[in-house]
């Protein structure tokens, strides 16, 4: 009998334990500080031709030229984000990695791409991005991994939509709307 006494002497201070009085979105991590929605809006600009391409083919594979897909086509990238549409708006940061043509019955891209910032309340920041690139499809849609700085324990989504393409040129402007959850410091 002396058991469920205990029980029910115990049970509050349990109860009590785990909770902390915030909505889990506001949990504190280790005392760093809760979690914040941030929305970033850019535009992409990928250079493929011209006096300063900021894209370099690194490796294809021997049916490459042949594929309606350019399936095994590795690129490399450096390239940069601005606050409008236009080449010579304001520099927000870099797009640095890598792109991959993995699918061979659609024009799908594996996308491997750190942002980087360079300017603003985010300078010297970082957001990691990896997954599929669809570029004929209207909106695409890619997970956002993590960052550094300002960007701690980052996760969310990047929207991808193509602004404009070129066909003579293959250069491109792609408008980003990143939706990151990270610490708030």
């Amino acid at each position: 009998m002396a058991r469920p006494n205990l029980l029910l002497l115990l049970l509050p201070a349990l109860l009590s334990a785990g909770s902390t009085g915030r909505p889990a979105s506001s949990t504190n991590l280790g005392g760093i500080g809760g979690e914040k929605l941030t929305h970033l809006r850019f535009f992409f600009h990928d250079i493929v031709s011209g006096p300063q391409p900021t894209v370099v083919t690194v490796a294809s594979g021997a049916s490459t030229n042949t594929s309606a897909t350019f399936f095994g086509l590795v690129s490399v990238f450096d390239d940069p984000l601005t606050v409008g549409p236009k080449p010579t708006s304001q520099l927000v940061g870099r797009a640095q990695g890598l792109y991959a043509s993995a699918a061979q019955d659609s024009m799908g891209l594996l996308m491997v791409m750190n942002f980087v910032f360079v300017n603003g309340k985010f300078n010297g920041s970082t957001l990691t991005i990896l997954g599929r690139n669809q570029i004929f499809t209207k909106l695409r849609e890619m997970p956002i991994l993590g960052g550094t700085k300002a960007f701690r324990f980052a996760r969310g989504y990047v929207q991808a939509r193509t602004h404009s393409f070129d066909l003579v040129t293959k250069n491109a402007v792609v408008e980003y709307n990143c939706y990151v959850l990270h610490i708030d410091e």
